[in-house]
């Protein structure tokens, strides 16, 4: 069968849901939220475009579940029903062109910037390797009462976003936020329920699976992204990661999309992957192999997918059943579209550097370029793929810091 037609072929989950292809927008950071945490009107307008561009599922942006812990400026935040307006108004613009749109719901934990939230709490008191602490405080050991509450967050936040219109959910179990944490030995040393060896440290996530089914019910699909590994010394591996998924596919989970890495080790932008690894194009090909062998729920894995042909020989392999794609879709939104009538994309994806070491090692670099595109798409412009990764590096820098409106006006967001 033809590339075009394998990615073409509608999927249907075992609770009914059919989506039109195996197209998955994998999560991008958007900051397109207002000072209050309410979506805007730029991702309306984001999401309705990616709508018509083809994707069968569109996973959102990480959406926060408590206002005392953002990842960077301009998150949304669901804490109640008070932005439900807004959010129907999102989800009905991502929802357009028979498209579903999943909300990636996650807590930061530690992985928060410095000066951005009164405090960071994590599972442990574990700091940033030395090079990092400059820029990311030792976060503060959770209770356990407040680990109850966080859950519980996760919980009423997924019932709000079904209430809306919104057609899925997505833990973020990935790229070292709070559930990561909880699963790393690196970042969990308690002693506790909630870790001291592996069962106790999947603790967290499962219970943050069933708070959410319990406020959504059967039909609704809860979905993850897990790391594969963190790719770090002492971090989460691939055996526990193989573990955490049987456990989740024994409680219900609807899909897994699989990743790798967090802040210390982005495995998930390919600076940590070997090139051997990219020559298959998806970056977690050969781990989604090993979880096929360990359960039969839908995966997908995001990450290196160049061709049609890539695509369509993961999904033919049995080893994935959606091929998930990013940051080609911050440069051509309508990448879906093209493929699936056999036209090759405008643009290819490739590295985003500045020339300097130091900053293009940073996870966050690429992060700060491809948000820019986002941006611009959201306020009904075209991407610029010519734009300076340094200078998109030096404004998300100051946007963090709160300094933006005293850059000069060349500087600023276009």
């Amino acid at each position: 069968m033809e590339a075009k037609r394998v990615i073409g072929q509608a999927f249907t989950f075992q609770n009914g849901n059919t989506v039109k292809n195996r197209f998955l927008k994998s999560a991008m950071s958007e900051g397109l939220g207002d000072k209050n945490g309410a979506p805007t009107t730029a991702l309306n307008t984001l999401y309705g475009t990616w709508a018509d561009g083809g994707i069968g599922i569109c996973v959102t942006g990480n959406v926060m579940i408590d206002k005392r812990a953002l990842g960077e400026p301009g998150n949304v935040i669901i804490e109640d029903e008070k932005h439900l307006p807004q959010l129907k108004a999102w989800a009905k613009a991502a929802t357009r062109n028979n498209t579903h749109c999943w909300v990636q719901l996650n807590h930061v934990g530690k992985q928060s910037p410095r000066g951005l939230n009164k405090e960071n709490v994590a599972p442990s008191s574990v700091p940033f390797r030395t090079d990092m602490r400059p820029y990311f405080a030792t976060p503060r050991e959770l209770t356990d009462n407040e680990i109850l509450d966080i859950i519980q967050r996760f919980g009423n936040a997924a019932r709000i976003v079904k209430k809306a219109g919104f057609s899925g959910v997505q833990i973020h179990g990935a790229h070292g936020y709070l559930v990561s944490q909880f699963l790393s030995p690196h970042h969990n040393i308690r002693n506790d329920r909630w870790g001291g060896n592996p069962e106790n440290r999947r603790r967290f996530v499962l219970e943050v699976y069933h708070a959410m089914r319990a406020q959504v019910g059967p039909d609704f699909p809860v979905s993850i992204k897990l790391n594969s590994a963190d790719f770090q010394r002492g971090g989460f591996s691939e055996d526990e990661s193989l573990d955490t998924i049987r456990a989740l596919a024994d409680a219900g989970i609807d899909l897994l999309e699989i990743s790798g890495g967090n802040y210390e080790e982005p495995a998930m932008t390919g600076i940590a992957i070997k090139e051997s690894t990219k020559m298959r194009e998806a970056y977690f090909m050969d781990f989604a192999e090993k979880a096929r062998k360990v359960c039969t729920i839908p995966i997908a894995v995001t990450g290196g997918f160049r061709t049609a042909e890539g695509m369509a020989n993961a999904i033919s392999s049995n080893a994935v059943d959606f091929v998930g794609i990013a940051r080609h879709l911050a440069i051509e939104t309508d990448v879906p579209n093209k493929l699936l009538s056999g036209k090759l994309p405008k643009h290819s994806v490739k590295p985003i550097k500045t020339g300097i070491p130091m900053i293009d090692n940073m996870g966050i670099m690429e992060v700060s370029w491809y948000s820019a595109q986002l941006k611009r798409i959201g306020n009904g412009k075209k991407p610029n793929v010519d734009a300076s990764p340094f200078l998109e590096f030096l404004k998300s820098i100051f946007h963090q810091i709160g300094i933006t409106k005293r850059l000069p006006s060349r500087l600023r967001a276009k």
